[in-house]
């Protein structure tokens, strides 16, 4: 696979010396004499790794390809973004987090966060980052549980950019009660593979994806001792053409270049190799994924906040009323400046819990066997909570900042409104992150 902007990279002090040789990818990293990040974006960056900052200086060179109104055409005509899938998959910055004998990049979810965080920010927003979010994070659990069989024959494509995945676990009727899910896998008779049949909704890119990551009943809820037993995780085909298949797209508010789908499964046949893991270990494994997808998500976050502040922040200066800048008016500078600062403590939350989820792996090279899943768990819902919550204020506030000009598509800020909307719903709500919170931080009784 080309990788064009991986031929010019020198590997930093830490990737070289780990256990695994990285002669040409993504861990051979340039040297950052001076970066101009700190010139076009207002978020601090000081504290990050040399890999974080030069994923983000890479991925804005990318992006740069891509202007504000390349998202706002998307936007309106609901077309997916092929070319900038194309340019990421072709510098293999899909598999930056999978490992490097399938062509990734063996870096961790710090570094895959910072790289949907930048593609937010560059002014992608968030359907920028949702048109290859799904083949980051949905991969976790594949390359964790797979075998090194399905693992060479299912990821490699990922990385190259020939396949790409979506996520099939939400349901109509079940929502956020996962353990509750009625999508069946039952075994055909000849033994030869599953049948598939059920329902999902709100699956992301399903229109274009090859494959998913779906999560199907094999027990019966009713013959299981816990309700987490019984589920199990596939990664199958999706072949339109084929009978028992079928999406349909659902129209939405914002984000519109990603789609988003109702899946209807009636009798859908797969094969047994199509079985990640254990059956009916599903539920534990794809755990591995949800954690991960929470992290990105709040970098996503992140990144449309910090876009919807450059735009208002520059207006501010610009925009004369009365013989003065706007921004000099406190009642304008004042919501920016606060805007920004729960920007800023969202961040430290969202690379905290990124750092535990790579550190809580045995395989990373600062493993830290006292990190729990609690605690990955606590801090990446946490991170998300928060994210979510202060890019909902930095885009109101970058739009009511610059009236009636933030109403206008031109600004592009109202588009960031739109779309903020997605991390505080999705993949869990912000009421069931404090159910969480409550129980298993605060140790409190559940709630629900």
């Amino acid at each position: 696979m080309a990788k064009n902007f991986l031929s010019t990279l020198r590997p930093l002090s830490r990737l070289a010396t780990h256990r695994i040789p990285r002669p040409q990818l993504i861990s051979q990293l340039p040297s950052r004499a001076f970066s101009a990040t700190c010139q076009r974006n207002l978020m601090e960056t000081s504290g990050f790794t040399d890999e974080q900052l030069t994923v983000r200086d890479a991925i804005f060179k990318v992006c740069e390809q891509f202007p504000d109104d390349y998202w706002m055409e998307r936007d309106i005509s609901g077309e997916y973004p092929h070319e900038l899938h194309a340019a990421l998959a072709k510098d293999g910055w899909i598999g930056i987090a999978l490992p490097e004998d399938l062509g990734g990049g063996g870096l961790g979810i710090s570094e895959a966060t910072m790289m949907m965080h930048t593609i937010a920010e560059s002014g992608a927003g968030m359907q920028g980052a949702q048109s290859i979010h799904a083949n980051v994070y949905a991969t976790q659990p594949v390359m964790k549980f797979a075998s090194k069989e399905q693992r060479g024959r299912f990821l490699a494509k990922i990385v190259s950019g020939e396949w790409r995945t979506c996520f099939g676990v939400t349901e109509p009727t079940t929502g956020l009660d996962t353990l509750k899910l009625k999508t069946r896998a039952d075994r055909l008779p000849d033994g030869s593979g599953y049948s598939i049949s059920g329902q999902k909704i709100w699956i992301t890119n399903a229109q274009i994806a090859q494959k998913m990551v779906l999560l199907a009943r094999t027990t019966p809820l009713e013959e299981v001792t816990k309700p987490s037993e019984g589920l199990s995780m596939f990664f199958i085909d999706i072949d339109h053409s084929k009978p028992g298949f079928e999406a349909r797209r659902i129209k939405k508010m914002g984000g519109r270049a990603v789609d988003a789908n109702e899946v209807f499964f009636d009798n859908y046949h797969i094969p047994s190799d199509a079985l990640i893991g254990k059956e009916g270990q599903g539920f534990k494994i794809i755990l591995h994924g949800m954690n991960a997808e929470r992290s990105l998500l709040a970098g996503e976050a992140l990144g449309l906040g910090y876009a919807a502040l450059t735009k208002a922040t520059a207006y501010a200066k610009d925009r004369v009323v009365f013989g003065r800048p706007i921004g000099q008016n406190q009642a304008i500078q004042h919501p920016l400046a606060k805007a920004f600062m729960n920007l800023e403590a969202a961040k430290l939350a969202t690379y905290h819990a990124a750092r535990l989820y790579d550190r809580s792996n045995p395989d990373h090279p600062d493993y830290d066997r006292a990190i729990t899943q609690h605690q990955v768990g606590v801090a990446c819902n946490s991170a998300k909570y928060v994210a979510a919550e202060a890019a909902f204020a930095a885009c109101e506030t970058s739009v009511m900042s610059m009236g009636g000009m933030g109403y206008a598509s031109e600004y592009h800020v109202e588009r960031y409104m739109r779309e903020c909307f997605v991390p505080r719903l999705a993949p869990v709500s912000r009421e069931m992150i404090m159910n969480f919170i409550g129980e298993r931080a605060l140790g409190l009784p559940k709630s629900y």
